[in-house]
């Protein structure tokens, strides 16, 4: 379980001097799809990454210490918190420039081997999305996964729901609001970042 959590530090572009000793998860997606809030929900926080009501403002990589117990064992792993793809109301030569930072960090970061994609329950065939699916599988390697994860749940009925899981079998879905499938998630990043048996 996850028992604790700080900040460490942001970063603009991939840094060879940042190295890292722990396993790493970095969650991916689009601009609004509530990234800082799961973070903050997992962590057991309320304002360790910061949200923002304008899509788009994480415009930095963000580092993140989290400090986990399994039985009487303790361990860290970090947590990255990229900025979200789409919205963000900034000059074509900017996005430019982050869309090649972030593609050089996320191929260059060797300890990340967890890939979170968060995706909104109510808007599931995204191009952004099956775009970004389709990016990561072009340099994943064998000791990394990618977790595709459905935000929002809440909003859906019980019918949605079940269309949704029949759809996508390998995803989970998870409510902020309602704490709905994140003990599940906390699970499954701790068993895939440290080798932990669930």
């Amino acid at each position: 379980m996850i028992i604790g959590a700080n900040f460490i530090t942001s970063l603009a572009k991939f840094d060879e001097n940042l190295a890292s000793t722990f396993s790493e998860v970095a969650f991916l997606g689009r601009s609004n799809v509530g990234k800082s809030s799961l973070i903050n929900s997992l962590c057991k926080q309320k304002n360790l990454a910061k949200s923002s009501a304008t899509p788009g403002k994480t415009q930095l990589i963000n580092f993140f210490e989290v400090s986990c117990k399994k039985n009487e064992e303790k361990f860290k792993i970090h947590f990255i918190d990229l900025p979200g793809f789409g919205y963000a109301k900034v000059s074509k030569n900017l996005k430019e420039i982050w869309n090649y930072n972030l593609d050089e960090f996320l191929r260059l970061r060797t300890s990340i081997k967890l890939f979170v994609h968060l995706i909104d329950s109510r808007h599931t065939h995204l191009d952004i999305d099956m775009n970004l699916q389709e990016y990561l599988k072009t340099f994943l390697r064998a000791d990394q996964k990618i977790l595709r994860v459905f935000t929002k749940c809440d909003k859906l009925n019980q019918s949605q729901k079940a269309k949704l899981k029949n759809e996508f079998k390998d995803a989970l879905l998870v409510s902020n609001l309602k704490g709905f499938g994140l003990q599940d998630l906390e699970n499954i990043i701790i068993f895939q970042t440290l080798g932990f048996d669930k």
